[in-house]
């Protein structure tokens, strides 16, 4: 990752988004940066937690549509006569329907909608033609879902029409557990946020804490990684941040006895000097966000040689700069 797509996707202050360093948030990037300035509509699919609103809000701030408003509307509570409201459909006092002011609406999991606030969705978005009509919506356009549409279109709970007019890009959103790489950076940048909001020091977690995150499946995904560490900076006490945490502790490493009864002096210097190691590589990957040619410098040893240290450790993640 370039330093320029770095330190914007670490940005808190356009819309809360955290990119990463994974292949596939990279990839997300680029082609958020290529689509936003455009008007294309956009579909994000990813399972709950995943951070479809970040991403939708990205496209905002990266697009023509800044500084106008951003509406999020949630499609799960919505209803024929709640929707036109929302989308500013209803009748106005010439009998001709509103139109919203031109902005960015994020259709939040728009798969709950029933068959009649999907009819009235279709009529208000545009059908290609680029002439405007009363009740036609003027505002971008993104949608999010965690259901499986084609699924949805087979069995009729989803209109085909509808399907193809919010798809104009669709982008899937990987699962925390599918981009661990990504972990220490979003600890980072949620340790940073929740301090600054709680008005408290920013708490530095030991290597034990991160590697306890590295290790757990997070079915919440980024949205209970975020609560864990919320509470971690709330409580100010890591072990009762993380009792609540599902995870199976690393088993102590066995003494060359095999026994584990006794130890020599050997081993247990050997075992020390690993863990002292282990502990100085976590530390320099969380003072770098996970820059792994940065923090072999600051290490003094090769690139090569800190990658073989991970995969020593455990942790075998993509080959990022």
């Amino acid at each position: 990752m370039t330093n320029t797509a770095a330190s914007r996707a670490i940005e808190f202050e356009k819309g809360d988004f955290v990119g990463g360093i994974s292949p596939a948030m990279q990839t997300i990037e680029i082609v958020l940066a290529e689509i936003a300035p455009t008007n294309i509509p956009i579909l994000l699919v990813g399972e709950s937690g995943t951070g479809k609103e970040m991403v939708a809000k990205r496209v905002h701030e990266l697009s023509k549509r800044r500084n106008e408003p951003f509406a999020r509307i949630s499609c799960a509570s919505m209803n024929s006569a709640t929707i036109s409201s929302e989308l500013g459909l209803n009748r106005n006092g010439n009998g001709e329907a509103g139109s919203v002011a031109a902005g960015t609406i994020f259709l939040d999991e728009i798969s709950e909608l029933d068959a009649s606030c999907q009819r009235n969705l279709l009529y208000a978005l545009p059908d290609g033609d680029t002439t405007s009509r009363a009740g036609m919506l003027t505002s971008r356009v993104v949608s999010a879902t965690n259901r499986n549409l084609d699924e949805e279109m087979r069995a009729g709970r989803f209109r085909n029409e509808l399907y193809y007019r919010i798809n104009g890009v669709c982008l899937r959103l990987p699962p925390l557990r599918e981009r661990k790489e990504d972990i220490p950076l979003l600890v980072e940048c949620f340790l940073t946020k929740h301090a600054a909001g709680f008005a408290r020091p920013r708490p530095t977690l030991s290597p034990r804490t991160l590697r306890m995150f590295l290790d757990h499946s997070w079915p919440g995904n980024i949205r209970e990684l975020e609560n864990v560490v919320k509470k971690i900076v709330a409580l100010g006490d890591e072990q009762l941040a993380l009792a609540e945490l599902d995870v199976t502790p690393t088993p102590p490493e066995k003494s060359e006895s095999g026994t584990g009864q006794s130890c020599s002096l050997k081993a247990a210097a050997r075992a020390a000097s690993r863990e002292a190691e282990r502990e100085m590589i976590m530390k320099a990957l969380a003072r770098t966000r996970w820059n792994r040619k940065r923090a072999a410098q600051e290490l003094q040893i090769s690139y090569k040689s800190l990658l073989y240290k991970l995969k020593q450790i455990g942790f075998e993640g993509t080959e990022t700069n």
